[in-house]
Parts: structure tokens; sequence; C-alpha cells
């Protein structure tokens, strides 16, 4: 089956996607500040890991499509 999303609903997704990655680390910085800021600042790795997987996502939206020669 050959499936392809439109350009809206990939930004669409890509936009759902990066409201969820600033919303759960946000959270998790609140709680690491309320009760544990005096010990390693541990949302660090959830910024980075999943920021690596948010980059990705941005560069598969917005990358030129590759042409394919048949």
């Amino acid at each position: 089956m050959n499936y392809k999303k439109s350009e809206a609903a990939k930004a669409w997704g890509l936009r759902i996607h990066l409201f969820c990655y600033l919303a759960a680390n946000l959270a998790q910085v609140i709680v690491w500040y309320l009760y544990d800021s005096d010990n390693f600042f541990w949302p660090m790795w959830s910024i980075v890991f999943w920021g690596i997987g948010a980059a990705f996502h941005v560069w598969a939206v917005y990358s030129p499509p590759k042409s394919r020669v048949e």
C-alpha cells in the first residue's frame, strides 16, 4: 500500500510532537525544581534524547523530497 500523508498532515503531526515535547519536559523541570533542585538535573536526559527524536521529525517533515528514479 502506497500511503502518503499530505504536507499539512505532516506539519500538524510535527506541531503535536513538539507541543508534547515542550509540555512533558517543562513538567519534568518543574518537578525537579520543586522537589530535587539540590541534586543532579535529571530532566536533561529526556530533553536531550527526546530532542534528538524531535530533531529527526523536523528533518523528515521539512527536508526536500527524494527524487525517485524508476
